[in-house]
C-alpha cells in the first residue's frame, strides 16, 4: 500500500496558515461593531489581504529567535555584574547618562507594548494584527532587558533608586511620556504611523546605533548588549511601520492628506524628543563616537531622506519642519545641556561643565556656531563656579503646551533670541516653543489643552509631598517637591564634582586595580 506523505509547508504557505487562516468574517455581529476604530480616523481600507509582512514571521519562528537572543543577552549581563563591570566604564560621569536612560526609556517601551497590544486587537486585517502582537511582545521584552541591564548600576550609584516613581512625577520626563500619551490616545492608524515611523525610524535609529555604540566605546557592556539585542527587532519594527504607511497610501487616494498630516506632525514630535539624545551624545559620553550633528546627517539626512524619496511616488512630501530641523542641528544639544546645568538641583542625575579638551572637541564638530554662541557661556559659568557661585536656577520654566519642553530653543534664524509662540483657546492662553508645536495644537486644541504640565501643576500646589501642608508656618516648597519626586537633594543631584558618585567610583576603581 502506498503511504501518503505530507509535504513540508514552505515559508509562504506556513505564514498564510498562521495568519490568514486565523481570521473570519463575523455573522451574528457587525464587523464594524467588532472593530469600532477602523473608521474613526477617516482611513479607507478596501482589501486587507493586500497587506503583506515582508518578514513572513510566524510565532514559532519568533520564539526560537528571541530565545536564542535572550540566552546570549543574560549571559553577558551576568558576567558584567559578577566582574564589577560598572568599574570598567571610562568615567563616572557617563553613569549619569544611564540614569537618564533608565528613567525614560523602559516606560516608553512598555507604553509601546500596550499600544501595539491594543491595536493588534483593533486591526481588522489578520496579517497586521499578528505582526502588531509580535511587536507588542518585543516591546515588553525591551523594557525588561533595559531594566535588567541597568539595574546593576543601581546597586552602586545614586538617582536610580525609584525610577518608576520618578518617571511618573519628575518634570523633564513628561517630555518623553507626552509623546507616547499623544500616540496612544490617537486612533490605531495614527498610532502605527507615530510609532512605526517616528519612534522606530526617527528616534530609535539615533538611540540604538550611535548612542549605544557610544556605550560600547565607554566600556558599558550592559547597555551595549541590550541595545544591540534590541536593534535586530527595530529593523523589523521599522519595516512594519513603513509597510503600513505604504499600505494605507495604496488602498485609497483619500488617505494621502491624512497620512501626510501625521508624517508632518510625528516627524516634528520625534525630533523634539531627540533633544535629550542629542545632549547625551555631545555632553554625557566621556569618549565620543560622533557628534549629534554627525549622527543626524547619517541617520536622518541620508537614511531618512531615502525614506521620503521612497514615499514620494505615493505623493508624500518632505515635512515642512525638516528645514527648521536642519537649522537647529547646530544648537539643540548645547541649549539642552545649558538648561539642565542650570536646573541641576531639580534632576535625578548630576551635571558638569565640559573640560577644555571637550570644549575644543565641540568647537571642531560645530565650527560655525559653538565658539560664537556657546563657548563664552561655558567660560562664564566656569568663572562663577571657581568663585564658589555655581549657578542653579531657582525658577520654574515656561513649558511648551505640545512637546512639554521648556522654552529653551532659539529662533531658527537667530540663535540669540528665545523662540516663543502663543495662541488662545477657550479663553485661555497657551505657549509654544515653535511654529510647528503651535500648528499641532491648533489642529487638535481640545486634546492638547488638557496636557498635564509639571510646571503648572507645581505652581498650583499639586506636586507637594503627601501630607505636607503648604499653609503651615515655615513650609518649604522645594523640600516638599523633592519628597514628592523621591529625590535626595544633594545626593541624587547637583554638580558631579564633589558628588558621592564621583568619590565612590574613584575609591572603588583604585581598590580594584590594587587587588
Amino acid at each position: 500500500m502506498d503511504m501518503q506523505v505530507k509535504k513540508k509547508l514552505g515559508l509562504k504557505e506556513k505564514y498564510a496558515l498562521m495568519t490568514r487562516d486565523l481570521g473570519w468574517e463575523t455573522t451574528y455581529e457587525s464587523m464594524d461593531d467588532v472593530y469600532p476604530y477602523m473608521k474613526f480616523e477617516g482611513i479607507k481600507i478596501h482589501d486587507w489581504d493586500k497587506w503583506e509582512d515582508p518578514f513572513r514571521l510566524t510565532m514559532d519562528s519568533y520564539w526560537k529567535y528571541q530565545a536564542e537572543k535572550e540566552k546570549k543577552l543574560y549571559a553577558i549581563i551576568d558576567a558584567f555584574a559578577q566582574n564589577n563591570g560598572h568599574l570598567s566604564v571610562t568615567d563616572a560621569r557617563y553613569i549619569n547618562a544611564l540614569k537618564l536612560m533608565l528613567s525614560a526609556f523602559p516606560s516608553l517601551e512598555y507604553a509601546s507594548h500596550r499600544g501595539f497590544a491594543h491595536i493588534g486587537r483593533q486591526m481588522r486585517g489578520v496579517g497586521p494584527s499578528v505582526a502588531c502582537q509580535m511587536q507588542s511582545i518585543d516591546e515588553i521584552r525591551h523594557a525588561q532587558t533595559q531594566i535588567h541591564s541597568l539595574s546593576n548600576y543601581n546597586k552602586f550609584y545614586n538617582g536610580m533608586h525609584d525610577w518608576r516613581h520618578m518617571n511618573d512625577h519628575m518634570w523633564y520626563l513628561s517630555v518623553a511620556k507626552s509623546f507616547f500619551e499623544d500616540a496612544t490616545t490617537a486612533g490605531p492608524f495614527e498610532f502605527i504611523t507615530a510609532i512605526g515611523f517616528s519612534f522606530e525610524y526617527v528616534l530609535t535609529n539615533l538611540v540604538f546605533v550611535p548612542f549605544i555604540s557610544g556605550a560600547a566605546f565607554n566600556g558599558d557592556m550592559a547597555a551595549m548588549t541590550f541595545g544591540f539585542s534590541a536593534q535586530s527587532d527595530e529593523a523589523r519594527h521599522m519595516t512594519l511601520g513603513l509597510e503600513f504607511i505604504k499600505f494605507m497610501l495604496e488602498q485609497d487616494p483619500n488617505n494621502l492628506p491624512i497620512v501626510q498630516g501625521w508624517i508632518d506632525k510625528w516627524t516634528w514630535r520625534g525630533v523634539r524628543v531627540l533633544t535629550l539624545v542629542a545632549m547625551m551624545m555631545d555632553y554625557m559620553l566621556p569618549k565620543r563616537v560622533m557628534s549629534w550633528k554627525e549622527a543626524w546627517h547619517i541617520y536622518f539626512e541620508e537614511n531618512g531622506m531615502a525614506l521620503f524619496n521612497d514615499l514620494a511616488r505615493y505623493g508624500i512630501k518632505i515635512p515642512t519642519c525638516v528645514e527648521q530641523i536642519r537649522k537647529e542641528q547646530d544648537h539643540i544639544s548645547h541649549q539642552a545641556w545649558l538648561s539642565f546645568y542650570s536646573a541641576g538641583a531639580m534632576t535625578n542625575f548630576h551635571t558638569w561643565l565640559p573640560s577644555e579638551d571637550e570644549l575644543d572637541w565641540l568647537s571642531s564638530k560645530y565650527p560655525t556656531t559653538f565658539d560664537k554662541y556657546y563657548r563664552p557661556r561655558f567660560d562664564l559659568l566656569r568663572e562663577r563656579a571657581e568663585k564658589g557661585e555655581r549657578f542653579y536656577s531657582k525658577t520654574m520654566p515656561m513649558l511648551c503646551q505640545t512637546c512639554q519642553i521648556p522654552l529653551l530653543f532659539t529662533e531658527p534664524d537667530d540663535p540669540t533670541t528665545i523662540a516663543y509662540r502663543e495662541t488662545t483657546y477657550s479663553g485661555n492662553k497657551f505657549h509654544f516653543c515653535s511654529d510647528h508645536c503651535k500648528c499641532i495644537f491648533e489642529k487638535e486644541p481640545e486634546k492638547y489643552s488638557q496636557a498635564w504640565l509639571p510646571a503648572h501643576q507645581i505652581a498650583m500646589g499639586n506636586c507637594f509631598a503627601e501630607g505636607d501642608d503648604p499653609t503651615a508656618p515655615g513650609f518649604d516648597p522645594i523640600a516638599s517637591l523633592m519628597k514628592h519626586w523621591n529625590l535626595r537633594h544633594g545626593t541624587d543631584n547637583l554638580d558631579f564634582d564633589g558628588s558621592e558618585d564621583q568619590k565612590n567610583f574613584a575609591a572603588w576603581r583604585e581598590a580594584s586595580t590594587k587587588n
